[in-house]
């Protein structure tokens, strides 16, 4: 019996499937930067005057450069650079630096005239604009007004992630707006494979590396499990369904998805949470007059759900995955792997993909 491990919020569960359950076993590619080449990447960052990092996302592989940065300034004996981070990872952040001389702040209301502001985020996959990038990040934060014209724009009603989009140069023309810099990351589950640094709108272009690891050609499958891969792309249900929009293409109709995704931080999208407590219809989602944060993930959820049947592992209320959405909620993975076996028949070949957010199946 092959014994697969898949992360399941910090920590990693055991998937037990016999040898002839198994189809595949889907990952990322890539070749990781050793410490010389990713300190190498960053030398055009200028440490020596004020700088402030804003860490959009708190991935291990960030983890990774503020501490590359940090060891670079005790070197030169600069100061490290304040961080600017969520209200409610500063606490998560700590612990992951463990640095008691480090100065961590709210990034509560951020000005975003500052040109010392150094935005730090990790690029991953996007079902509206194509590309999670910096620019992405932050027309989705400080650019709301800019939302409802990306979302008309987007290119229909079904998640388009890993395409060069038309309204991704709404979150670049935000961006260019301001004179900020930018660390973007790409990494695989084993490390950093890229990074670039520079104004948002040029850091994007490491896009080509994401997809050169991320793309797989496969036959589409009738039974997938997917796993979200890193802890921070399964804390909400909204993160957590971009692992799915990467996957769907693979999936045959009338098909059977289970997405892996602790979802402890709960749904994470405004929309989603409207619809769930009748606060919003359907019927708002493909002409709106406003846009509501995560709308692109509600309508996507509800086309997708046309086409296969979604199930899900979590710790989300099944009150909202199973009598809201529409999932089939599951206990815990050896349940959802009794219930593929049982509704689907004894030999039934399962492809199983360990990270999500870092694989894009064509």
């Amino acid at each position: 019996m092959p014994e697969i491990w898949l992360s399941y919020g910090s920590a990693n569960v055991v998937l037990d499937i016999l040898a002839e359950n198994l189809d595949k076993k889907i990952e990322p590619k890539g070749t990781n930067l050793t410490d010389a080449e990713i300190r190498a990447k960053l030398e055009q960052l200028d440490l020596t005057k004020p700088t402030e990092l804003v860490i959009l996302d708190h991935s291990k592989a960030v983890q990774k450069v503020i501490s590359i940065l940090f060891e670079k300034c005790n070197q030169h004996s600069i100061p490290k650079p304040k961080l600017l981070v969520d209200k409610a990872h500063i606490h998560r952040m700590k612990n992951a630096l463990s640095d008691p001389t480090l100065q961590i702040s709210d990034f509560g209301s951020a000005n975003l005239s500052d040109p010392n502001l150094v935005f730090v985020g990790e690029m991953e996959f996007d079902g509206l604009f194509g590309f999670n990038t910096i620019s992405t990040k932050l027309v989705r934060r400080f650019g709301k007004e800019h939302m409802l014209s990306a979302y008309e724009k987007r290119k229909g009603n079904l998640p388009a992630p890993g395409e060069e989009l038309g309204n991704f140069a709404i979150a670049q023309k935000f961006s260019d707006s301001f004179e900020i810099s930018a660390i973007e990351i790409v990494s695989n589950s084993a490390g950093i494979v890229d990074l670039a640094t520079g104004h948002p709108s040029s850091t994007s272009s490491i896009s080509k590396s994401l997809l050169s690891i991320a793309t797989n050609e496969v036959e589409k499958h009738r039974t997938m499990i997917i796993s979200t891969g890193k802890e921070s792309s399964g804390e909400t249900l909204g993160k957590s369904l971009t692992s799915l929009w990467n996957c769907a293409e693979a999936i045959k109709e009338e098909g059977l998805v289970i997405l892996l995704a602790e979802c402890k931080d709960g749904v994470g999208s405004e929309a989603i949470q409207q619809y769930m407590e009748g606060r919003m219809s359907l019927d708002r989602l493909k002409n709106p007059a406003r846009y509501v944060d995560g709308m692109e993930d509600l309508l996507f959820l509800t086309e997708v759900a046309k086409k296969f049947q979604i199930g899900i592992v979590s710790i989300l209320p099944e009150f909202y995955t199973k009598d809201k959405l529409g999932m089939i909620a599951f206990s815990g993975i050896k349940h959802a792997m009794d219930y593929i076996l049982k509704t689907q028949g004894a030999r039934q070949k399962v492809a199983v993909v360990s990270d999500g957010s870092h694989v894009l199946l064509r």
